[in-house]
């Protein structure tokens, strides 16, 4: 046999150990056979789900089915935001797969698609107190051509949770608790806004709105003092949207001594009580509505107007009720730049003011005219005298 042929079967030799090589890495995988776009996840129905378990190990949130809701139970069990949650499990269920992988539990850990090396792990679980997993996704890594990725189904059956699969449409997964929290405390516009009064250990004060106009004025200015107007608008419209940062039940440890009281147009009061931490602050809210005056409905004619402004009052007196009902229980913690908005001092809001001229003073370069060589005017119609 001559060198030529020696050498042309020596390589074959080395090419075959190589693909043997790489067929024991993915034993029994067979070709990514192109399949027509099929769901992932099938029939699952979200009134079977007792809970949704995000992500594995110590950074697990867990979001537990309670009162026809979501709550986030690594936030004392607040209540989760009802669009994430759904917006969760639509993305879960609209995963297609293109083609199937392998079914072979060895070649999980290579395609990233055990828990523990996942990029991200959805599971939907069945009420308790025997809660298992309903269905769920675990996301792996992307494809070697850049394709698609690596997705596997949860499920109780073995056979099925094996199989791996190619998708092209997998989405981001937000795995932070406070992403699934309703953060918005307190949203009103500027122009519903009647005054703020700031109280702290320090003293208080009012700030309102003068006539119908957008100009700020604060209740018994000191003499020689003017109002930093930017920095009072920011103070008067604290609450334009106040959003928390974190949340719990407890205030152990807290001293509430601060408090920011808004008044609104509707008679409208939001009243919150601020405490600080070192460097954080904390805030528990309430609202009340403040005109009592009965709402009678068709006792008299009444104008489209008239029936208008009486439902609107029905409204805000059942937002505010619900307001408080919601947010009694709880303390949350509100950013800095927020914090200082509610709790800035009178002294920050104020500036010298410019000293007024005495109405008696002369101007020395006002201009003085000559009366002495001025020309002499008689009135013709003037009356004579003897």
């Amino acid at each position: 046999m001559s060198n030529r042929k020696l050498t042309i079967l020596a390589v074959v030799a080395v090419l075959m150990v190589l693909w043997a090589t790489v067929q024991s890495r993915v034993s029994n995988r067979p070709k990514a056979a192109a399949e027509g776009p099929v769901y992932l996840i099938q029939g699952l129905d979200p009134a079977g789900i007792g809970s949704i378990v995000l992500g594995t190990g110590e950074e697990t949130v867990t979001l537990k089915r309670q009162q026809g809701g979501f709550v986030v139970a690594g936030k004392d069990n607040y209540p989760a935001k009802t669009s994430e949650i759904n917006s969760l499990i639509s993305k879960c269920v609209e995963i297609k797969t293109s083609a199937f992988i392998t079914d072979n539990p060895g070649n999980h850990e290579d395609l990233e698609v055990t828990e523990e090396k996942a990029r991200s792990v959805v599971k939907f679980m069945t009420p308790e107190p025997n809660s298992t997993v309903l269905t769920g996704v675990v996301v792996g890594k992307t494809e070697e051509l850049g394709q698609g990725t690596y997705v596997r189904l949860l499920s109780s059956d073995s056979s099925i949770s094996n199989r791996v699969h190619v998708a092209s449409n997998v989405p981001w997964f937000s795995d932070g608790a406070t992403n699934y929290l309703e953060q918005e405390l307190i949203s009103v516009t500027g122009d519903d806004i009647l005054s703020a009064t700031v109280s702290s250990p320090g003293g208080n004060y009012t700030l309102k709105k003068e006539g119908d106009g957008d100009d700020i004025v604060l209740k018994n200015t000191p003499a020689g003092k003017k109002l930093k107007s930017s920095d009072a608008g920011s103070v008067l419209t604290a609450l334009t949207s106040l959003k928390f940062d974190d949340v719990k039940k407890t205030s152990s440890g807290l001293t509430f001594d601060r408090e920011y009281i808004c008044r609104l147009k509707d008679s409208t009061v939001y009243t919150l009580k601020i405490a600080r931490d070192e460097d954080k602050t904390y805030v528990t809210c309430a609202a009340e509505f403040m005109d009592t005056t009965p709402v009678r409905k068709g006792a008299d004619v009444e104008t489209p107007e008239e029936l208008k402004a009486k439902e609107a009052k029905l409204l805000a007196r059942d937002g505010a009720q619900a307001f408080t009902a919601k947010h009694q229980k709880w303390v949350y913690e509100i950013p800095d730049w927020k914090a200082n908005n509610l709790t800035k001092e009178l002294e920050d809001l104020l500036e010298d003011a410019e000293p007024e001229e005495e109405s008696g003073a002369v101007d020395p370069n006002a201009v003085v005219p000559d009366l002495i060589n001025a020309p002499l005017s008689v009135d013709p119609n003037a009356a004579r005298t003897e």
